[in-house]
């Protein structure tokens, strides 16, 4: 039974109230959030607010869903109306939505009750959550390690048992990243899947909002619920079909495909345990098909040429005129708005700016951009035709397990490389999961990733389903939180 399920009966057959529960939450997060640093805002109040409201309902003798009265959390890149979202950057200080993200809207229906909104790399760029304004979040399993990025604070706050579940995005990585560092689920959906409305945006082809849970049935129930389809998003269809219902059905005969390029400069301990999670699905009746899928090799530079060119036009609009940080000392417009972004801006943000800019200059665009755009369809080419040798491709999230607090800033390269076996997912707008799969020595975890065709999440959340249960001391409970 996964957490939401746990909350769900908890709450139905009266062993506690759901103010109960989101004071112990609240008070979990109190003791716990200054050590982890997974909240950058906690909505107390609201939450209350919400809680009491589901309490009078199960009084009545309503029936509630299986979502409301569940403590959860959001990222701080999605709108939420009256309460700080600043996308953990200095210069968005302050900034107050007038307007709720669709899916807040969609959680807010169904009396999700929102703690807080938690920690992020600034404007979601970054491995590691260290480019937060806020300062990074912490490993709840080894505090010393990152929790990764850029959904860092989600995946600490699930992993550190102060929230029940998280949204957070995914442009590279964002999600299933640090729900492998952390030793959770975290679920990319195919791209218009989840609509990215009020979704403040890194990379508008690139981004998709997903859940960050303790278990495959919690990530199926979430996407459920937020992927509907929206006229506010032009590019959001919603979701083929529910995909809870379908966890448990047969695998027997499911072809698992490894591609040889993902376990291509994967440390030795993560490349055996996805190796030994080959081998259980073996032993359900699955068929492993090993294939060659030799451009993924591209797909790390088109995705910084193209990520940073789509960053570069996005964050244009912040200049201090409308909202946000401004500069305080200036001689004219143009200086003001100069000084308000060369302050406003950390270092990693503007790196990246200045290199999608470059890249759609004059007399680069044909050499950088274009090229990368041309590579974008082959790509996605490539992995149609893998889809036809099997159901799921399996593979590593991450190439290594999480790294301790400061080895971005000391190996920024090694950084970029994290993402090398998650971006060529959202290149190709598939779905993607992320499973935890092992340990490490020093007790680390481990992830790996499950991808499916578009729109199918699924078969994969139900092969990562069928995983959990063959192999359930992977899912291990931090030391952290509230006890259930």
């Amino acid at each position: 039974m996964g957490k939401i399920a746990k909350i769900h009966e908890m709450l139905t057959t009266g062993q506690c109230s759901c103010a109960e529960l989101t004071k112990s939450y609240l008070k979990a997060i109190e003791s716990d959030n200054g050590e982890l640093n997974a909240y950058v805002c906690v909505t107390g109040d609201e939450a209350m607010k919400t809680a009491e409201a589901v309490d009078k309902k199960i009084a009545a003798g309503e029936t509630i869903g299986l979502l409301e009265g569940v403590p959860m959390a959001l990222k701080d890149n999605m709108s939420t109306k009256g309460i700080d979202t600043t996308c953990c950057s200095k210069i968005l200080t302050g900034y107050k939505p007038i307007f709720d993200a669709t899916v807040w809207e969609l959680l807010k229906e169904q009396n999700a009750v929102m703690l807080g909104k938690t920690n992020m790399d600034e404007f979601a760029m970054g491995s590691s959550c260290e480019n937060s304004y806020f300062g990074g979040a912490a490993n709840p399993v080894d505090t010393n390690h990152v929790a990764g990025g850029s959904s860092g604070g989600a995946a600490s706050a699930v992993g550190g048992n102060i929230a029940a579940y998280g949204l957070g995005s995914d442009t590279g990585g964002s999600i299933r990243q640090p729900a492998s560092f952390c030793g959770v689920v975290g679920l990319k959906p195919t791209y218009g899947a989840v609509s990215r409305y009020g979704l403040i945006a890194y990379a508008s082809s690139l981004d998709q909002i997903g859940p960050v849970t303790s278990s495959v049935e919690d990530a199926a129930l979430v996407f459920d619920a937020i992927s509907k389809p929206d006229k506010r998003d032009s590019t959001c269809k919603g979701s083929a079909s529910p995909t809870f219902d379908k966890l448990g059905s047969d695998i027997k005969g499911m072809k698992i495909g490894i591609a040889r390029e993902y376990l291509d400069g994967v440390r030795d301990d993560v490349k055996e345990a996805v190796l030994a999670a080959a081998e259980l699905y073996k032993g359900m009746g699955a068929e492993i098909v090993y294939f060659d899928l030799p451009i993924l090799k591209f797909a790390l530079p088109v995705y910084y040429i193209i990520a940073c060119a789509e960053a570069s036009s996005n964050l244009g609009r912040y200049d201090g005129i409308r909202y946000g940080y401004k500069t305080e000392h200036y001689t004219g417009t143009h200086d003001m708005i100069c000084r308000t972004r060369s302050e406003g801006f950390g270092e990693e943000v503007k790196r990246r700016i200045l290199l999608g800019t470059y890249v759609l200059s004059a007399g680069y665009y044909d050499a950088y951009y274009k090229k990368a755009q041309d590579l974008r369809g082959t790509i996605i080419k490539a992995f149609n035709n893998a889809f036809e040798q099997c159901d799921v491709i399996l593979a590593p999230t991450v190439p290594m397990t999480a790294f301790e607090k400061g080895h971005a800033t000391s190996d920024p390269v090694e950084t970029y490389l994290t993402d090398i076996c998650t971006v060529p997912v959202n290149i190709a707008g598939l779905p993607g999961v992320s499973v935890p799969c092992g340990f490490n020595q020093k007790g680390m975890p481990i992830g790996m990733q499950l991808i499916g065709k578009s729109f199918d999440e699924a078969t994969i959340l139900n092969a990562a389903y069928h995983y959990q249960q063959a192999a359930p001391d992977k899912f291990k409970e931090t030391k952290w939180g509230v006890k259930l």
